[in-house]
């Protein structure tokens, strides 16, 4: 993964899908605390980045979390972003954010039983050692919101679900209660905002950083189809997998017959094919279309 050359920028990191950078001496940034985040076209599955991107993915995701961070700054909840004034070879891509201490922790809300949850359900009753009723099935909507900490794993190393008492033993109990308080409430918001664009917000991963006055601030990207499971209300049918908005359709096709790929081997994932790049870049812009109600030239 090589990331671009930007003039004012100095290149500090690459994630899956993001870069960051640091502003270089002498450029308008010099001497402020900040970052340039840019959201490539790079998708992500199972530990590993696949080829080829998804054309104007990282455009979707900076714009769909630009719009988000507009919603709930109106409820009060501050975020990262400083400026979407950023060099021309990332617009529309690229945000100037505050540079945050980030939480070393993942912040997990599930409205919904799947995925690992729902895994974990099946074997114990339980999600990150939360009970839940009996009778559950995948796509099932919980009693309320839970709160499900994973670790932030280095990358190509796997998050892990930790419970809430072990989220206070890695953080310390004041800022564990902090992030969940933080976390349910922006799910609540956001589910309820989702709902009205007839999307089921089965569950999300947010991040926060410490500012300098040790405030929670909302970061890196928000309610996002790479961050979220979005569900086509009017198609929830608990019991099977759900259709998505999300890049599940990308974890499908993996773990299908079609792809060829055993995720248990050592083997990379194979690439993927065109109708399936286009199938997935049309449910990230139908996503973005829905819950804005606007349409995204890329």
């Amino acid at each position: 993964m090589t990331a671009a050359a930007l003039p004012g920028w100095q290149h500090l990191s690459s994630g899956k899908v993001r870069d960051l950078y640091a502003p270089e001496a002498g450029s308008v940034w010099d001497g402020q605390d900040v970052l340039l985040m840019v959201a490539t076209d790079r998708i992500s599955a199972y530990d590993h980045v696949l080829s080829p991107g998804i054309p104007g993915k990282g455009v979707i995701l900076t714009q769909l979390s630009l719009w988000w961070f507009e919603q709930l700054s109106a409820e009060g909840i501050g975020n990262h972003v400083v400026s979407t004034e950023v060099p021309e070879e990332v617009a529309g891509r690229g945000v100037v954010v505050r540079a945050l201490e980030m939480v070393q922790a993942e912040a997990i809300v599930r409205g919904y039983l799947t995925g690992s949850g729902l895994a974990e359900y099946r074997e114990s009753g339980t999600v990150t050692g939360i009970e839940l009723p009996a009778g559950l099935t995948d796509g099932s909507a919980l009693p309320e919101p839970i709160f499900t900490p994973s670790t932030k794993a280095e990358q190509g190393d796997h998050d892990e679900n930790i419970s809430f008492e072990q989220l206070k033993l890695n953080l310390g109990a004041d800022l564990a209660h902090r992030l969940r308080d933080a976390a349910l409430r922006v799910y609540a918001l956001a589910e309820e905002r989702a709902r009205a664009a007839g999307i089921i917000l089965a569950d999300t991963k947010f991040e926060f950083g410490l500012d300098a006055q040790g405030a929670l601030v909302l970061a890196d990207e928000v309610l996002t189809p790479d961050s979220s499971r979005f569900w086509p209300a009017e198609e929830w049918s608990p019991g099977k997998p759900q259709p998505s908005f999300d890049k599940q359709f990308v974890r499908n096709w993996l773990t299908s017959s079609a792809s060829g790929w055993d995720r248990n081997s050592d083997a990379a994932p194979p690439q993927l094919p065109a109708d399936i790049v286009a199938a997935t870049q049309e449910r990230y812009l139908d996503a973005y279309r829905r819950l804005t109600g606007a349409e995204l030239t890329l």
